[in-house]
């Protein structure tokens, strides 16, 4: 693990590692449910997801000045450059962006992994590869309202309501469609049909199995810790996000197992 530093309760090296994605722990930015203390206990004493939700998008466009996306005004299109909702719009049409990288980049800050792929593979932080990801990044955050913070408590709120959803489960079975193998190290072959692969810091998975197979030639099937998902399409009901079962997983070492093609 080359960056050892992150902004997380627990070091990178537990984060990546595949005894962590067999016994989770809570993940925690520091600092974010201490400074947002007020909006985590209003959702306290509220009920439904959507209720809180809305709460949610009120709190995030007062707190970084962004205006309700909804809305079609030249304000509101040009607060949507600053807003994390860009970002995620730009992942899901294309996790190469420079919204991407962003992305990406969070991850690295926050939780201290540093990208594999962006584009191209990544050997590592001296990698030239690394400098092109670097630059989008750059470009990407530039003349945005502190992008990061606001994806600090996007992330805490995903938790918040993975917990609320799931009282009783540490992980989600999700799966994944590839049509390049050779994006991934394969760490150890298991079985015939299971390996142990590094993932790239950030990754998209679905709760889907055969919307998987739109995506790609090989189909994985993943234990992911309620920990490490970033985001899930359901977290903003009446969002252009909705849909597809989508979650943005944190990468590192996972057991992943090679679904048969039914077709």
């Amino acid at each position: 693990m080359e960056n050892s530093f992150n902004h997380c309760n627990l070091p990178p090296w537990v984060i990546a590692s595949r005894h962590f994605n067999d016994n989770p722990q809570p993940l925690e930015i520091q600092g974010v449910r201490a400074v947002n203390r007020f909006f985590f206990d209003k959702l306290a004493g509220i009920e439904t997801h959507e209720e809180r939700a809305s709460v949610f998008n009120d709190y995030m466009s007062v707190k970084f000045q962004l205006h309700q996306w909804q809305q079609e005004t030249a304000t509101a299109r040009k607060s949507l450059k600053n807003s994390y909702l860009r970002f995620l719009r730009g992942w899901m049409m294309d996790s190469n962006s420079v919204e991407g990288a962003v992305l990406k980049g969070w991850v690295e800050s926050r939780m201290g992994l540093p990208p594999t792929f962006h584009n191209v593979r990544i050997a590592g932080i001296h990698d030239e590869n690394y400098l092109q990801y670097a630059v989008d990044r750059t470009k990407g955050s530039a003349r945005t309202s502190a992008i990061n913070s606001q994806l600090d408590l996007l992330y805490e709120y995903s938790q918040y309501e993975l917990a609320k959803r799931y009282p009783d489960r540490k992980h989600l079975t999700l799966y994944r469609g590839t049509f390049d193998r050779s994006e991934y190290d394969v760490l150890e072959t298991i079985s015939k049909r299971e390996e142990m692969v590094r993932l790239n810091n950030l990754n998209s998975f679905t709760t889907d199995e055969e919307r998987a197979w739109e995506f790609g030639f090989v189909v994985w099937q993943v234990q992911v810790p309620l920990a490490k998902v970033f985001f899930y399409s359901e977290l903003l009901p009446n969002s252009i996000l909705k849909g597809e079962g989508e979650c943005l997983v944190i990468g590192g070492e996972y057991r992943v197992k090679r679904l048969m093609c039914t077709v």
